[in-house]
C-alpha cells in the first residue's frame, strides 16, 4: 500500500485529464479486472454537467532576472486546479491578485481549485510570498481546458448474492498522500483481499472516481441498480496516517455498515473519534442523499479537514505510513467480514449444557478460566435463534470474531445451529 502511495504521489490529478487516466492505468495493473470508463464533457448528471477536461504541461512565475520564483515542476500544488492558459507580464500588485498562501501555515503550499469558474492562479508558501520583490513578473501556464472526458474505474467482484456492498474512493487530487492516495491504496488492497476469498456472500462494487462530480455521474448512470441492490458500503478516504481512528455514519446511522464499523472500532481503540452526518464532506454526501439513500458510512484514520496538513503540501509521504495504512485496511476489512459472516445462532438444548461433558470446560483452572467460561455461557444465554451474532457480541461486550470462534466450537459439538443472514434492500 505504501509503495502505491509513493508511486502515484508525483502525478498531477484533477477531476479529469491525463493524471486521472495514468492513475487508473496504474491501479489496473494491480487489479487487472478493473474496467475504466469515460464520460464526455457536457454530459448531464442530475443538476450537474461533466466539465471540460483539464491538462497542464508546465507553469511558472519568473522575475525580471529570469529566476523562476514559482515553478509547477517543483510541486504540482503550485498551480490552481483548472487554471486557464496564460502568458503575460504583470507587476507585483497585479500578480498578488492571483496568488494564494496560508499566513497561519507559512511553510505550506495550499491546495486551491476553480473547477467551474474560468480563472488562473498560483499557490505558494506564505514565507515565499513575503519575499517577492517589487517589479515585473512573467506568468506562464501551458494548459488545456477543452471538451474531453471524465474517467472512472469500476471493479465488480461476484458473490453468491446479487445484493452488493459498495466501496468507493477518489482519484482527483494532486500530490497529497493521506487525503488523496491513502484511499486508493487501501481500496486496492481490499479489492485484492476480496478477490482472494474462497467464498463471498455478497457481490462487491468497487469504485475509483473523481470526488463529487464522479459519484454524481456514477449514481446518475446506475441509480436504480444501486437503490435496489446496495445493502452496505464505505466511502474510503484519509486512511493512511497513524494518529486517530474516526467514524462518520450514514445519513440515518442505523445501517449494517454503521453497526459493523462501530463494533470494529470500539474493539480496536475505544477512544476513536465519532462524528455525525452533519460533519460529512466527501462522497457520502451523494451516496446518502435523499432520493439515493444508500447505507454508506466512513471509517477513517484522522478525518479530512481535521489534521493540520489537510489540503496542503504538508500532506506528504511523511504523513502516511505502512502502519497507518494497514490500520485503515484492517478496520474496513474487519467490518466487511462482520457483514459477510454475521449469522443467527440458536442453541439446540434447553437449559445450559454440561460443558465438561463436551470438552468445553478448561481442564486446567487458571485466572483466565472464569473469563473463558463466562464468555461461552453468555453467548449460549443469548443464542435464542432471534438475535444475530453481532447483536449478541454487543450485549456481552465481546469482540465479534472472538464470539464467532466460540460459536464455531459449540456448533462443532452439535449443541448449536446457525442460520445465515442475507441483508436485503
Amino acid at each position: 500500500m505504501y509503495k502505491l502511495v509513493k508511486d502515484l504521489f508525483p502525478i498531477c490529478r484533477s477531476l479529469t485529464g491525463e493524471g486521472v487516466r495514468e492513475t487508473l492505468n496504474y491501479i489496473k495493473c494491480e487489479l487487472p479486472n478493473l474496467s475504466i470508463y469515460e464520460v464526455p464533457s457536457g454530459t448531464k448528471a442530475f443538476d450537474w454537467e461533466v466539465p471540460n477536461e483539464w491538462n497542464i504541461r508546465s507553469a511558472f512565475v519568473e522575475n525580471e532576472d529570469g529566476e523562476k520564483v514559482i515553478d509547477f515542476s517543483d510541486h504540482n500544488l503550485h498551480v490552481v486546479g483548472y487554471s486557464t492558459p496564460i502568458d503575460t507580464w504583470l507587476n507585483l500588485s497585479e500578480l498578488q491578485e492571483h496568488l494564494y498562501s496560508l499566513p497561519e501555515q507559512p511553510d505550506a503550499i495550499p491546495y486551491i481549485t476553480s473547477y467551474y469558474s474560468r480563472r488562473w492562479g498560483f499557490c505558494l508558501s506564505h514565507n515565499k510570498r513575503l519575499r517577492l520583490k517589487e517589479g515585473k513578473y512573467r506568468v506562464f501556464i501551458d494548459s488545456d481546458l477543452k471538451p474531453g472526458f471524465l474517467n472512472y474505474g469500476e471493479l465488480i467482484i461476484e458473490g453468491y448474492s446479487r445484493e452488493e456492498i459498495l466501496l468507493s474512493t477518489y482519484i482527483c487530487h494532486p500530490s497529497m498522500a493521506n487525503n488523496e492516495l491513502s484511499g486508493p491504496a487501501v481500496t486496492t488492497a481490499l479489492a485484492k483481499w476480496l478477490t482472494g476469498q474462497r467464498k463471498l456472500k455478497y457481490t462487491y462494487r468497487i469504485l475509483f472516481i473523481p470526488e463529487t462530480i464522479g459519484s454524481i455521474v456514477y449514481i446518475s448512470k446506475n441509480l436504480e441498480h444501486l437503490k435496489f441492490h446496495t445493502i452496505a458500503g464505505y466511502n474510503i478516504s484519509c486512511v493512511g496516517d497513524n494518529r486517530d481512528y474516526s467514524y462518520l455514519p450514514s445519513r440515518m446511522g442505523n445501517s449494517i455498515s454503521d453497526l459493523a464499523a462501530l463494533h470494529t472500532l470500539k474493539h480496536i481503540t475505544p477512544d476513536f473519534k465519532k462524528y455525525t452526518f452533519l460533519d460529512r464532506g466527501s462522497d457520502e454526501r451523494q451516496y446518502c442523499s435523499p432520493g439515493v439513500d444508500l447505507p454508506i458510512a466512513s471509517i477513517m484514520r484522522t478525518k479530512y479537514g481535521i489534521y493540520p496538513e489537510y489540503h496542503t503540501s504538508l500532506d506528504n509521504l511523511d504523513i502516511v505510513s505502512p502502519e497507518g495504512l494497514y490500520g485503515g485496511f484492517e478496520a474496513i476489512r474487519r467490518s466487511l467480514e462482520i457483514i459477510e459472516t454475521n449469522c443467527i445462532p440458536k442453541m439446540l438444548l434447553p437449559c445450559e449444557p454440561q460443558l465438561g461433558k463436551y470438552g468445553l470446560y478448561p481442564l486446567i483452572s487458571s485466572k483466565d478460566t472464569k473469563s473463558i467460561v463466562s464468555k461461552m455461557m453468555n453467548l449460549i444465554a443469548y443464542s435464542d435463534g432471534k438475535l444475530t451474532l453481532l447483536e449478541i457480541s454487543e450485549i456481552i461486550n465481546v469482540p465479534f470474531f472472538e464470539c464467532y470462534e466460540i460459536m464455531e466450537t459449540i456448533v462443532d459439538k452439535g449443541l448449536m445451529e446457525t442460520s445465515e443472514i442475507y441483508f436485503k434492500r
